[in-house]
């Protein structure tokens, strides 16, 4: 059985809206495109190194126009490695009406997405979620996923879609390596699914006399 890896940037409030460009998800949100003043060579270079081995996309319908928008026309640029990637790979898309497939190797999945996903978790080693909000929440409600990078981004928006609004469920994840900061403040953590579900306790000193 493969995993599922969820790649993820979010703002100190964990916004996870439109990260890249203002044409993303307009609607409401003002602040299109808040990631591109904090990257760095740091976070590219982490970028780069979490797609490396991908064998396979998984994309929400509106990530996945965008990206077929886009990379199949930046092969021998300056974003070459993972457009190659990228259009190289099978590209399975979340979506309920019926996108334009013209990307080569895309699939829409069927109305089961729970099903679809582990038949692609089983079909393939590394499958990559990119952004894909609505496609995530599901994801994190069902437990469809083994990994997530997380970059944690120093801006409070205050408003816009946020990466576990409404679809997480109480989840153990585990920390995978020590946390790794870019020199703009940008923090990047990578957490898998652990077992069980949060404990509670009492944080209350035994003995104390009030």
């Amino acid at each position: 059985m493969g995993l599922i890896h969820i790649e993820l940037f979010a703002t100190l409030d964990l916004v996870g809206q439109s990260p890249g460009g203002p044409e993303e998800d307009p609607v409401g949100f003002p602040f299109g495109g808040w990631q591109a003043p904090l990257l760095d060579e740091t976070t590219g270079a982490q970028v780069m190194a979490a797609y490396r081995g991908t064998d396979a996309l998984l994309l929400g319908r509106r990530t996945y126009d965008i990206f077929a928008a886009y990379w199949p026309h930046q092969e021998g640029g300056e974003d070459n490695e993972i457009a190659t990637l990228f259009n190289r790979v099978p590209k399975y898309v979340a979506s309920r009406g019926r996108p334009d497939l013209s990307w080569p190797g895309s699939t829409v999945l069927g109305p089961d997405l729970a099903t679809a996903v582990r038949e692609i978790r089983d079909r393939h080693e590394h499958v990559k979620v990119v952004g894909s909000l609505n496609l995530v929440q599901t994801l994190l409600r069902e437990k469809l996923f083994d990994r997530i990078d997380l970059w944690v981004h120093p801006i409070v928006l205050g408003v816009g879609k946020k990466v576990f609004d409404g679809g997480a469920v109480p989840t153990n994840v585990t920390l995978l390596e020590p946390p790794v900061a870019n020199r703009k403040g940008t923090v990047y953590l990578r957490y898998g699914l652990a077992d069980g579900t949060p404990g509670t306790g009492d944080m209350s000193a035994p003995g104390r006399d009030d």
